[in-house]
């Protein structure tokens, strides 16, 4: 398999369909066998992706976080099994420990997001709130948690800005401070750091500016977009769940540096990979039976054995890094620019995957790929009209319209998930019989007698 030009097409492919802008890099045993870039690492001011271009990893740097913690445990300064009051006697949950932080199992209610707190104080008070302030949004809450902690498993950046403050507290130094000197500098890193980019500034024009597409389908930076701006850069002063900065080959570097044991042993790399086990006694999986750790996401593969990777995505961004633990591969992907074809991405991001794997990666296709190219339009007009809501749910489908000669539909957005909240309007593209499909998104419509069906739901066409 010549993995170095099946990689260079699937990114050309991609790139080409408006689902890459960035770039990536793949290595066996220490050695390169594919890196690339493609893009604008500045789209506004025309500058050039180039390999070395320095890109926020958003969640990328929960492991990073994760490894910080576990030196302080390294030099006895805490225990995993500590409670977090211990340190923060005003954090308002006695029972939630240093290693329910790590393992997003602290039973915090689901509903706390850096979002609920970061854009109010944006927008009210023109400021960027730190992330030493992040204990008194908890605590003036007056919540109470949702369930016990370690009894399930949700996915939380607030946490590891709590374990970002728990760094400094015991360490005495900025956070940034002691990554430098405790982790980036001792693996070779030598383009990477913390940075807060939207509250200080770019350091150079090597860092990638992050793009979003806009309703007009121009492209804006996501700090500049007014749907975006008040998270992008209201959340600019926390640390521990993003704004670590990097490179292709500083990520390579750290692949080193763990097999190397320069910055954690082996056996704490063991204990960083070993997934959370539940108050049932059961470990944690997810819908595809990959478990989590410590900053790690975790698959246990039957012909490359463990494999850690984690993900990252802000508005504009998507980064993934994955350590086959094993086989001794690594890959990393930095895309800085939203993907204007969902279909596309997916095809992109999992096909890297799966040749890295040794396996085939299916076509890069958008849908106008897929789409009938000669479809039926008699029955169209009867589609048209307004449709029931599910109730409770972020994503509802509110009307079905004509425009231009083609079919189109209103949806109601919200919910965390999404950017852009409130109504979005897309046009359909018939993929099947009755059936269509959206650009941004996978999701299918199925039109039956006065219905829509959607996902698990079916709505009644209103008269």
């Amino acid at each position: 398999m010549d993995k170095k030009s099946l990689m260079e097409k699937l990114a050309l492919k991609a790139y080409e369909k408006g689902s890459f802008n960035g770039t990536w890099l793949y290595a066996e045993n220490g050695e390169i066998v594919s890196k690339g870039a493609y893009g604008w690492r500045d789209a506004e001011n025309k500058l050039p992706m180039e390999e070395d271009t320095i890109f926020e990893m958003a969640s990328v740097t929960k492991m990073f976080t994760a490894t910080a913690v576990m030196l302080l445990v390294r030099e006895g300064k805490l225990s995993l099994d500590d409670g977090y009051a211990k340190y923060f006697p005003d954090y308002p949950y006695p029972g939630v420990t240093v290693r329910h932080l790590l393992t997003h199992t602290s039973g915090m209610p689901e509903h706390f997001s850096t979002a609920d707190w970061v854009c109010p104080v944006w927008e009210n008070e023109k400021r960027i709130p730190p992330c030493s302030e992040i204990p008194r949004f908890i605590r003036e809450s007056g919540e109470a948690l949702d369930c016990t902690p370690g009894e399930r498993f949700d996915y939380t950046d607030i946490g590891y800005c709590l374990l970002a403050n728990l760094v400094e507290k015991l360490s005495g130094v900025r956070f940034e401070d002691f990554l430098k000197k405790n982790i980036f500098e001792p693996a070779g890193m030598k383009d990477s750091g913390i940075y807060h980019t939207r509250r200080d500034g770019r350091p150079s024009d090597r860092f990638a500016r992050n793009m979003v597409l806009e309703k007009d389908g121009s492209y804006v930076p996501s700090d500049v977009s007014k749907s975006t701006a008040p998270y992008v850069v209201g959340s600019d002063g926390l640390n521990g769940c993003d704004y670590l900065y990097t490179t292709i080959f500083d990520m390579l570097a750290w692949d080193r540096a763990l097999r190397e044991e320069k910055v954690l042993t082996r056996e704490e790399q063991r204990i960083m990979y070993t997934p959370v086990k539940l108050l049932s006694g059961e470990d944690y999986a997810d819908e595809d039976g990959d478990g989590y750790g410590f900053g790690w996401g975790i698959v246990k593969d039957d012909e490359h054995g463990l494999i850690v990777s984690h993900s990252g995505g802000m508005p504009g961004l998507n980064t993934w890094f994955g350590h086959f633990v094993d086989e001794d591969r690594a890959l990393v992907m930095l895309c800085c620019r939203e993907f204007m074809d969902v279909r596309a991405f997916v095809r992109f991001w999992d096909g890297m995957k799966a040749i890295a794997r040794d396996e085939e990666a299916e076509p890069v296709v958008s849908i106008e790929d897929i789409a009938v190219k000669d479809p039926d339009r008699s029955k169209w007009e009867s589609f048209c009209g307004k449709y029931e809501h599910p109730l409770n749910e972020d994503f509802v489908i509110d009307e079905v319209y004509m425009q231009d000669g083609g079919l189109w539909a209103k949806a109601i957005l919200s919910g965390e998930d999404y950017d852009n909240q409130g109504e979005v309007s897309f046009r359909l593209y018939p993929i099947g019989e009755n059936e269509f499909g959206r650009k941004r998104g996978m999701l299918k419509l199925k039109f039956g007698d006065g219905c829509l069906m959607f996902g698990e739901f079916t709505c009644k066409k209103l008269q």
